[in-house]
């Protein structure tokens, strides 16, 4: 199976070596996103703001592949604190609207660069 390399340019650049997406057959499976601003490599503060700005990176991503939030079939949530989990429920719920993909979420306890919470996602062509 032929596999292609995505990177996007208005996601954050990858915090260790591997790319944003990889479009593998009818499907592509985002790394995970944590809340760094694309500009300032900076995480958003709270876990409200980082919350929105991990959903507009995934948004980024896909959109480099061609894709919306709307051809997601599949999404991993991992929050440092799963107390979190209503607060981002709320807020994941709005960029999904119609079309809620098949989730998982677990508490990871420690996120790279101190995040609150990273969401990689499945979604397909």
């Amino acid at each position: 199976m032929e596999k292609k390399i995505i990177n996007a340019e208005n996601a954050p650049a990858a915090v260790g070596p591997y790319c944003h997406a990889v479009e593998a057959g009818n499907f592509v499976f985002t790394s995970g996103q944590i809340g760094l601003d694309p500009n300032t490599q900076e995480l958003a503060e709270g876990i409200e703001a980082q919350t929105k700005q991990v959903l507009e990176n995934l948004k980024a991503v896909l959109k480099a592949a061609g894709l919306t939030l709307s051809d997601v079939i599949k999404t991993t949530v991992f929050l440092d604190d799963v107390s979190d989990f209503g607060v981002v429920n709320e807020i994941y719920e709005t960029y999904f609207n119609d079309s809620k993909p098949a989730r998982s979420c677990v508490e990871a306890g420690a996120l790279p660069k101190g995040a609150l919470i990273e969401i990689e996602v499945i979604a397909a062509k």
